[in-house]
């Protein structure tokens, strides 16, 4: 298994990072398929994305069309940034991005095929952070060869 961690500063505010980009160069890397574009010389297996802090997510979603701000938002109704929560160190509600998980995983897995993210058409690989006292995040990429 071929593994590597890269770097995301999230910033002050809650939210959606999209690491297609990123993921695609790193698969493009280890299958030694040049460019992520698939054909000759590129491998088959499996990407394992993975956040290893207890306050963010990976989602696999739709961006730029509003999906990554309408998911902020869902996040928000569902886990409001008041004085509700038990986990209560930080700044206010920050307990609900101990939740978070629960709702949005910490990992993702995605098929490689010929050296390219077997993603749907619209679909994208985004690490989701409602924290706001933590602005930098790593983020472990694996891939295992089929």
């Amino acid at each position: 298994m071929e593994s590597t961690v890269i770097e995301v500063r999230t910033g002050s505010d809650e939210v959606v990072v999209d690491l297609t980009r990123r993921c695609a160069e790193y698969v493009a890397g280890v299958t030694g398929s040049g460019d992520g574009g698939g054909g000759d010389g590129g491998g088959d297996g499996l990407l394992h994305v993975f956040v290893p802090h207890a306050t963010a997510g990976i989602a696999i979603i739709e961006t730029g069309a509003g999906s990554d701000e309408d998911l902020l938002s869902a996040l928000q109704d569902l886990l409001p940034a008041d004085d509700r929560w038990e986990h209560a160190h930080g700044s206010r509600g920050h307990g609900r991005s101990h939740v978070s998980p629960a709702l949005v995983p910490p990992y993702a897995s995605v098929p490689v095929l010929g050296g390219r993210l077997a993603l749907g058409t619209w679909q994208s690989i985004c690490l989701v952070d409602l924290n706001v006292d933590n602005p930098d995040r790593e983020v472990r990429l694996s891939f295992l060869a089929g």
